[in-house]
C-alpha cells in the first residue's frame, strides 16, 4: 500500500532541525516511521526544504520537493497525479481539505484526515485561519474515508453522520533505554510549550510565584500571531522576573525530552488540546503530569499517571505535595511507562491504522457490488 502526505515541519524532525516544533507534525513523523517499518510505501511532498524534484529519503520515508511557486491544490494534484497513491493522510483542520479531498478522490486516492485538536471537531471554530471558510473543511470530513480520533470525546462530538468513519489513532512516542530514577531527578517542573494565549501561560506564572521553594524549567518560544505585543511582553516579562523559572526559550525536540526525563513532573496549564505529545513524552519518560484541565479519555485520573487539578489552587496543592514523595513520583512514573509501553508503541498505531483502512476498503467494496446489483 502507498500513502502520501504533505508537510514541510514533517521534513524537519526527520532531518534534525532544531527549529521545528508542532506536535501534530512530530506525531506525523513518527507515524510514517511507523507506516514504512511495516512495508508501507510512504512519501510526503515538501513545499520549501526541498526543490521541485528534489528527493532524499529518511528512515524508509521518501521525501520529493514539490514546489512552491504555484498555488498549494496545484501542486496537490501534479504530487497526487505522479505518485498514484493508494491512500493520502492530512492532519489538523484547514480550509484546503474541502478541495484538497475532492481531488483524491477524483483522482481515486482514498483519503484519511486525522483530528489533532478538540476544536477539530467544532466545525465552526475550527479553523485558526480563515474560520469563516469552515464549510470548506466540513466539505473536506464529508468526502473523508476515514477519519481518525485522538480520544473518544472527539468521535462522540463529531456529527452523527461522520462517526461511523471514525475511527481511533493512538498518539506514538519513542521509548529511551532507561529512566532516571525519581531519587535522582533534579527535583524541577517542567512546562513544555508554545507560548500562547490557549496554552494559559498566565496560569504557569502564577502557579510559580506560589511556590518560589520549587524550581520551573520553562521550554517555549511566544507565537507573535496569536495575542497583541503587549501580552507578550507582560508574559515574557514575568517569566524572566520569578526567581524559580529557568525560562529556556525554544528548545531543540531531542534535548527537550531529555529535560522532562530529568524532572520531577511535567505541568500542563492549557486548556484546549487533543491528545497533547508531551504528556505521551513525559509519560516515556517516567514522568507524571499534573494537569489543570486536560485529560484525554480521563487517563490521567483512572490510570494513575499524575493529577487533574481543575482549578489553580489544586494545581499548587498537587505540585507541593507530588514534590514531597519521591516514592509516590516513583509509582506514578511507572505505571506511566507501562501504559505508554502497552498503548502508545508504534505497533499499536499501526495496527489501528490498518484496522481502519482495512474497514473503509471493505465499505467502498460492498457499495460498488450494491451498485452493481441494483
Amino acid at each position: 500500500m502507498k500513502i502520501v502526505y504533505v508537510n514541510d515541519i514533517l521534513y524537519g524532525y526527520a532531518t534534525g532541525d532544531p527549529t521545528a516544533k508542532g506536535g501534530a507534525e512530530r506525531y506525523g513523523w513518527h507515524l510514517t516511521c511507523a507506516l514504512a517499518s511495516v512495508g508501507w510505501s510512504v512519501t510526503v511532498g515538501v513545499r520549501s526544504a526541498l526543490k521541485e524534484g528534489e528527493e532524499r529519503t529518511v528512515n524508509g520515508v521518501r521525501f520529493i520537493g514539490i514546489g512552491r511557486r504555484t498555488h498549494f491544490l496545484s501542486a496537490w494534484y501534479k504530487f497526487l497525479k505522479k505518485e498514484r497513491p493508494d491512500w493520502c493522510f492530512w492532519q489538523c483542520a484547514d480550509h484546503l481539505w474541502g478541495p484538497a479531498a475532492e481531488i483524491a478522490r477524483w483522482l481515486g486516492v482514498r483519503t484519511a484526515f486525522s483530528m489533532m485538536h478538540d476544536n477539530h471537531v467544532q466545525l465552526r471554530k475550527a479553523l485558526a485561519r480563515r474560520g469563516n471558510l469552515w464549510p470548506l473543511y466540513a466539505w473536506g470530513l464529508q468526502r473523508s474515508d476515514v477519519i481518525f480520533v485522538q480520544h473518544d470525546g472527539q468521535r462522540v462530538h463529531l456529527p452523527m453522520r461522520w462517526q461511523k468513519r471514525a475511527y481511533p489513532l493512538p498518539g506514538i512516542v519513542p521509548l529511551t533505554d532507561t529512566v532516571v530514577p525519581h531519587s535522582e531527578r533534579n527535583g524541577a517542573v517542567v512546562w513544555v510549550a508554545v507560548i500562547r494565549p490557549a496554552k494559559r501561560p498566565d496560569l504557569l506564572v502564577e502557579i510559580a510565584r506560589r511556590l518560589p521553594d520549587i524550581r520551573f524549567v520553562v521550554c517555549g518560544a511566544p507565537s507573535l500571531s496569536h495575542w497583541d505585543a503587549g501580552k507578550i511582553e507582560l508574559i515574557m516579562t514575568q517569566l524572566r522576573s520569578l526567581p524559580n523559572v529557568d525560562y529556556r526559550g525554544h528548545v531543540a525536540p531531542e534535548h527537550t525530552l531529555k529535560i522532562i526525563g530529568e524532572a520531577s513532573l511535567l505541568l500542563s496549564t492549557s486548556d484546549g488540546e487533543g491528545f497533547p505529545s508531551v504528556f505521551l513524552e513525559a509519560w516515556a519518560a517516567g514522568t507524571p503530569v499534573v494537569s489543570v484541565q486536560i485529560d484525554p479519555d480521563h487517563k490521567i485520573r483512572n490510570c494513575d499517571l499524575g493529577k487533574v487539578t481543575e482549578t489553580l489552587d489544586g494545581a499548587v496543592d498537587a505540585v507541593r505535595s507530588f514534590m514531597t514523595s519521591s516514592e509516590r513520583l516513583r509509582e506514578m512514573g511507572m505505571k506511566a511507562r507501562r501504559h505508554v509501553e502497552e498503548l502508545h508503541s508504534p505497533v499499536a498505531a499501526v495496527r489501528a491504522f490498518e484496522t481502519a483502512v482495512a474497514h473503509a476498503s471493505d465499505s467502498t467494496t460492498a457499495g460498488l457490488i450494491q451498485s452493481e446489483s441494483r
